[in-house]
This record gives C-alpha cells, structure tokens and sequence, in this order.
C-alpha cells in the first residue's frame, strides 16, 4: 500500500461493577478488560474483514471471534504517568478516583484506559511505564 506505521503501544480499557475493586481493594478477580491497538485510519473495515477471514481460514487464534474493529471516543480525560510495577498503581488510582476527580468539581465517566509504554518482557518491574487514564464529566450539582 505504499505506507509507512509504526505499531503503537498495546491499550487496555478496565473495569469492575464495583470500581474500589479496581482502585483501591485490587481485587482482580472482580476486573473485566479489553486489550486493544491503535489502527491507522486508512485501514478500512474491508480490509479488516478481509484479514480475520484469512487467519479463520488457517489456524485461527483463541478469542477470533471477539476480535473487532470499533473507534474509541473518550473525550475528557484525566491521565497520569505511572513508572513501576502495574500492581504498584493502587495509590494514585485511589488518589486520582477519590481525590483529584472529585476535587477538580469532575465524576469519573466510562471506563478506565490504560497505555502500556513499556515491554513487561523487557524491563524491570520497576521501570515499567503506563499513562493511567479515565475519562470524566463535570459533576452536577
């Protein structure tokens, strides 16, 4: 196609019918999530269909089925860099749900977004980055 991408960084959004499970209590069992890439525009759901069909054709991966291609529109975010290990978050998730977005006069809206800028086969638990981030509106009242 005569173009040049670079492949982003892998996404995942997260969420718990009860969010402290989540932000503050870290109760994994509780989480539900989706992975998810960033496409270039200029891929076309012809050519996304057209890509799924010839890997079901072959030796098609686990979890093809739940594969799909969809625009993310989160709007108003809220977002931090966290430097160490994903299970070392809980104390600026509670901080950023429970402090900062309330205080900031803002409600927590949709569902949280996390951006892994770093490899976990490559690096130190330690170093690891991610941009914690969740979308928000205005509180009312």
């Amino acid at each position: 196609m005569d173009r040049d991408h670079v492949v982003m960084p892998l996404e995942a959004l997260w969420w718990a019918s009860d969010m402290d499970a989540f932000t503050t209590a870290r109760d994994k069992s509780a989480w539900d999530w989706t992975a998810m890439i960033l496409v270039p525009d200029w891929i076309t759901t012809d050519m996304y269909d057209a890509v799924v069909a010839e890997v079901a054709r072959k030796d098609p991966p686990a979890g093809l089925d739940k594969m799909r291609l969809e625009p993310l529109r989160e709007g108003r975010c809220v977002q931090t860099l966290h430097v160490g290990s994903y299970d070392d978050e809980t104390p600026i998730l509670a901080a950023m749900h429970h402090e900062f977005i309330p205080g900031a006069g803002l409600t927590v809206f949709g569902r949280h977004h996390e951006i892994y800028l770093s490899d976990p086969r490559r690096m130190q638990p330690s170093k690891l980055r991610t941009i914690l981030r969740q979308p928000v509106a205005r509180a009312e009242g």
